[in-house]
């Protein structure tokens, strides 16, 4: 006689209601840490000083973020996802509180990495701890919420982070973490239950090590490469060859490790190896599309930061939209394969129109130029977590679940270098050609404010003209992403409680 079948928890469900609201609101602390201070840096650096390193209060957060993911996404499959998250909320608030005390620029620096530690830890166990609670047929709404949490930091980060400075002063961009998180961290001690196992764990110390370094090599490789050092300098290329050599190191000890950091045969799994390359190239593209629009808006449309800024929202409405709508979609239906295909050739189209813009492009067109953008990425990051949650062990579902944070934020640090080297070279060749050698020497408002009409219209104009070729490699991005979208193999959602749906697919693989 047949076992009836596993309820299936639903979101009505209020335990349930309130793990998912304690890490969606977990998420948005940790991705707002990111974006926050970009519109307070000249405020800080004029307090601090030390303007040669003022990119670095953002870098830092992204490497440390990076290089934190697979490390948390593995602890928190050892150890259990309530734990993670409140270490994550733990270290992020002490360097926050730390951030705020900051005497000098390095310290702030230091600070934000300590920061952008428990940031990434939190970001990839809060979509894991999804896997916990949810059956895999559930987990795209949930995850749809999560990716509308990122789209929502994006644009308020810094709006809010711009009001906070102006009120009361940068130091309060760290102070307001401490009643947030505080919270936080009250609600995950209710809502989540503690593993209760107790088994002795080995942890993989030189695999995290040997992945922190090549992570950490690559991202800091990308931020100084054609800005503080040229590219193909010694002391540069340093960093590349240290990056290879832990990554070699780091695929030997892998193979050996009793519980390795990030589990090679996962490489081997359709599901995770096709999502992760789809993130990572849209990555790439989002990345690379954000970074000059706003620079678009204040050169060339002569915005005001604050309107430049606000200038992103249809971008953040697409996002959360189609995010959400996914989401939505695939609880309904149960198919994903055709969501990432469809956003990332949107995506692909919305950048195409980008690489249009012109010195007189009305500004209707570009809000809806944007929108397509965030239409084109909202779909990607919850579907493919949502795929590759539904293809693998439970064991792994957190390391797993980080592999996409992890990709897309390496994807993002090389399409920033390599669509800044592209920017940058072409600009110099456009104002080079209209008589000024300077390049983005005569980007500044005094600058073009001296120049006749005529030529502040050139030098707009060859400014435009340097921006397209970042929008043509982002599109022609998309449409690579678009196409390995088709690989995927579909695998159907199952409605069996989280945990269960493993001995199921275990079986068919044992016969095998």
């Amino acid at each position: 006689m047949s076992q009836p079948a596993p309820s299936v928890p639903q979101t009505s469900d209020p335990n349930v209601r309130l793990v998912i609201g304690a890490v969606v609101a977990t998420l948005l602390l940790a991705s707002l840490g990111q974006t926050i201070i970009t519109t307070a840096l000249p405020i800080i650096v004029a307090d601090l000083g030390g303007i040669e390193h003022i990119s670095w209060a953002i870098t830092a957060y992204l490497l440390a973020a990076t290089v934190a993911a697979p490390v948390f996404g593995k602890l928190g499959d050892m150890y259990g996802r309530k734990l993670m998250l409140q270490s994550g909320i733990g270290i992020f608030l002490a360097g926050s509180v730390l951030a705020a005390m900051s005497l000098d620029l390095n310290m702030l620096v230091f600070c934000r990495f300590i920061q952008g530690i428990g940031g990434g830890g939190l970001i990839v166990t809060a979509m894991a701890a999804i896997g916990d609670v949810l059956p895999p047929r559930e987990r795209g709404k949930a995850q749809g919420f999560l990716g509308a949490a990122f789209g929502l930091s994006t644009v308020v980060g810094p709006l809010l982070g711009g009001l906070i400075v102006e009120s009361l002063s940068w130091r309060w961009l760290f102070f307001v973490n401490i009643p947030v998180g505080i919270a936080a961290f009250a609600v995950i001690a209710m809502a989540f239950e503690s593993r209760t196992r107790s088994e002795k764990r080995k942890i993989d110390y030189a695999g995290a090590a040997l992945l922190t370094t090549a992570l950490s090599a690559l991202v800091i490789y990308t931020s100084i490469g054609g800005t503080i050092l040229p590219w193909f300098s010694p002391q540069a290329l340093i960093l590349p060859v240290v990056g290879a050599v832990a990554l070699i190191g780091f695929l030997i000890v892998e193979r050996r490790a009793a519980e390795p950091i990030l589990p090679l045969y996962l490489f081997r799994n359709n599901a995770f190896l096709v999502s992760n390359a789809v993130g990572f190239i849209v990555g790439t593209a989002m990345f690379g599309t954000i970074t000059y629009m706003p620079s678009y808006l204040l050169i060339v449309q002569d915005f005001a930061p604050t309107q430049a800024g606000l200038a992103l929202l249809p971008m953040m409405i697409g996002l959360i939209g189609s995010s959400t709508l996914s989401g939505i979609f695939i609880a309904r239906t149960g198919r994903y394969k055709l969501l990432p295909i469809l956003s990332t050739t949107i995506l692909a189209v919305g950048a195409i129109l980008l690489g249009t813009l012109g010195v007189d492009t009305p500004f209707p067109l570009v809000m809806f130029y944007m929108l397509l953008v965030g239409v084109g990425i909202g779909p990607v990051m919850s579907v493919g977590v949502t795929a590759i949650q539904n293809a693998v062990p439970h064991t792994v579902l957190g390391v797993a679940t980080a592999s996409a944070q992890m990709f897309r934020q390496i994807g993002g640090s090389l399409g920033v270098a390599v669509l800044g080297a592209i920017f940058a070279n072409r600009l110099a060749f456009e104002t080079a050609a209209i008589g000024h050698p300077e390049g983005t020497a005569g980007f500044n408002a005094a600058a073009l404010a001296a120049m006749p009409a005529s030529e502040q219209l050139a030098m707009l104009q060859a400014y435009t003209s340097a921006l397209h070729p970042i929008y043509w490699v982002a599109a022609a991005a998309a449409a690579v992403a678009s196409i390995i979208g088709w690989f995927l193999v579909e695998i159907p959602l199952s409605d069996r409680k989280p945990g269960s749906e493993i001995e199921a697919e275990a079986e068919p693989q044992a016969a095998e």
